[in-house]
């Protein structure tokens, strides 16, 4: 009997653009029950629970030394409890396709990261110029000109999630390339301090509330139906949708998606990887406009064009030996 076929490399490219850029619209689903620190939560949780189950599965292990346990508490935060506390903050205030867009900051803030802890890198003119020109974007869509501009603390802090990335990845390079155990060590152990560092900070939230620590499971249907995905679904089991999103978010979108961006790298390379960045903000818009009826503004769109431009630019291939592209992690990925 002939092996089964593999998957493609391109299948699972495609899927992670979709996985990642639905990230948004699930969340947005989530905010009509959840607070958005419940949503992160849950997020890092089930998707910790996840990986660790593949890990085993696959007869993976851990790191050991305690040195890289101190560097993976800094990467749990900024790629797991910031981005997905401020994304999901976010979107209490903008929209889902505003918030992907928000995401496209990544590569931009990882070539300032790689500056700034990376002093020896080599920033070509090209990339710098597109950091510049990324901002610019940056600022037409906030159009400080224009009453009718979107809300400027929501859009603040998804821009501030997609470059908790770039600062998270960098510091990954900078701090932990030599540390990881291949497969899915370094990704669950990242996942698993996310979720260390989160657990508390919810407790603490949760004293905070009027209803005390039970507002940590509270879950509140009155506001069902208010989208264009529900309108009219308040009962039964659609009531517990937006909790079934968080957790396909977080089993699918933040669990087993690493399983999908490892096996693109180690078949196509990272440049190829990295490209995944600027596709999440489109994916993100066209499920915000066709599912929720969200739509941009024309100076957003022209915006969102130019961060992608400048994103292509950034994501640029350098002149490297083709092992040493091969074996580099991608530093400007994702929700």
């Amino acid at each position: 009997m002939s092996p089964a076929p593999r998957v493609p490399w391109q299948a699972k490219y495609l899927a992670l653009a979709l996985i990642w850029g639905s990230s948004f619209l699930l969340m947005k689903i989530g905010l009509e029950s959840l607070h958005p620190v419940q949503i992160a939560t849950l997020r890092l949780v089930a998707g910790t629970a996840t990986i660790l189950v593949l890990l085993w599965g696959r007869g993976g292990s851990l790191p050991t030394e305690r040195r890289t346990w101190a560097h993976l508490v800094v990467t749990g935060v900024f790629l797991g409890a910031l981005p997905f506390t401020l994304f999901a903050l976010s979107e209490t205030r903008i929209s889902s396709a505003l918030a992907g867009i928000g995401n496209a900051s990544t590569p931009i803030a990882t070539v300032l990261m790689t500056m700034l802890m990376m002093p020896g890198t080599r920033t070509s003119r090209p990339k710098l110029a597109a950091v510049l020109v990324g901002f610019l974007g940056v600022i037409t869509i906030m159009q400080p000109w224009n009453d009718a501009r979107p809300d400027l603390v929501g859009f603040a802090m998804a821009l501030a999630g997609g470059a908790s990335y770039g600062v998270g990845w960098t510091y990954n390079r900078r701090f932990l390339a030599g540390a990881d155990l291949g497969g899915l060590s370094q990704p669950a152990a990242t996942l698993l301090m996310g979720t260390v560092v989160m657990l508390p900070l919810a407790v603490v939230w949760g004293l905070a509330q009027d209803v005390g620590v039970s507002s940590l499971w509270a879950y509140d249907t009155a506001r069902l139906g208010t989208s264009a995905l529900d309108a009219g679904h308040t009962g039964g089991g659609w009531a517990w949708l937006p909790l079934v999103c968080v957790l396909v978010l977080g089993a699918v979108g933040t669990g087993a998606a690493y399983i999908l961006l490892f096996d693109v790298v180690r078949a196509a390379g990272a440049v190829v990887g990295s490209t995944i960045t600027y596709l999440i903000p489109v994916v993100s818009v066209l499920l915000g406009v066709a599912l929720l009826g969200e739509s941009l503004g024309i100076w957003e769109l022209a915006g969102f064009v130019i961060v992608l431009a400048a994103a292509g630019v950034i994501n640029a291939p350098e002149r490297a030996p083709a092992a040493e592209e091969t074996a580099a992690a991608p530093e400007a990925l994702r929700t």
